[in-house]
């Protein structure tokens, strides 16, 4: 089975909306069974907007159905016949209008779950700039309060394979900023349930995700320079 795009997204989603098995749900998305308890619970995860297998054609319902129904068997990706040639398009990327005041949101969830993404790759993907990716990181954006970080996604902002290609890359040239393994995560987050008594956090300075890294801070030439800003 290929290895899925979001699988902590996808487990959320089928956590939430499904009656399958903590082990049917780790097999599938290849995370640890404790992981997936931890999601279920709220210590993992927490706030993650969950990303749904079967509208994205990687899950048939016949086949949460059927593995509902028999703890034991295993889910079984969709297999896609046909690939529709994506339409490329010359120039910077163009976000429409109605879709732009969502950009902070997609910002804020990239951040948070993905600090192996440098700001030029986040600014190409989500066609944004520098100044609104470093306003959103500090929280000094004029809309900061009211930011909720929702997956880029399902926001409409990007594409899966543009999205799963800027991943890829991002891993490849700084493994060291992936997030950490099922029981790091679990354990650094009761750890922090239990300091929570003593002040809250800012949500994008969370260590159970970004394990305590911070932010590079890149050149100018870094940044996404192809034209034209859409951003507000």
């Amino acid at each position: 089975m290929a290895e899925l795009l979001m699988p902590k997204a996808t487990a959320v989603w089928l956590v939430e909306n499904t009656a399958l098995s903590f082990e049917q749900i780790a097999a599938f998305c290849g995370l640890h069974p404790l992981e997936v308890q931890a999601i279920a619970d709220g210590e993992v995860a927490t706030g993650m907007q969950g990303l749904d297998p079967v509208a994205n054609g990687q899950l048939s319902w016949a086949e949460i159905e059927r593995c509902t129904k028999d703890p034991k068997a295993r889910l079984e990706a969709s297999v896609r016949t046909v690939e529709v040639p994506e339409q490329k398009r010359k120039g910077p990327k163009y976000t429409p209008i109605s879709k732009r005041q969502d950009k902070p949101d997609a910002i804020a969830y990239l951040l948070r779950y993905h600090p192996e993404l440098s700001d030029a790759q986040i600014g190409k993907l989500l066609g944004t700039t520098k100044p609104t990716i470093q306003a959103v990181r500090d929280k000094s954006h004029w809309n900061s309060s009211s930011i909720r970080a929702q997956h880029p996604v399902q926001l409409g902002l990007c594409t899966m394979k543009d999205m799963n290609a800027a991943l890829i890359s991002a891993r490849a040239k700084r493994p060291e900023q992936v997030i950490k393994s099922a029981e790091e995560v679990a354990a650094e987050s009761a750890a922090a349930s239990e300091g929570e008594a003593a002040g809250s956090e800012s949500p994008f300075a969370d260590t159970s995700v970004t394990g305590g890294l911070t932010f590079d801070e890149r050149s100018d030439s870094d940044d996404y320079e192809s034209g034209g800003r859409y951003d507000r």
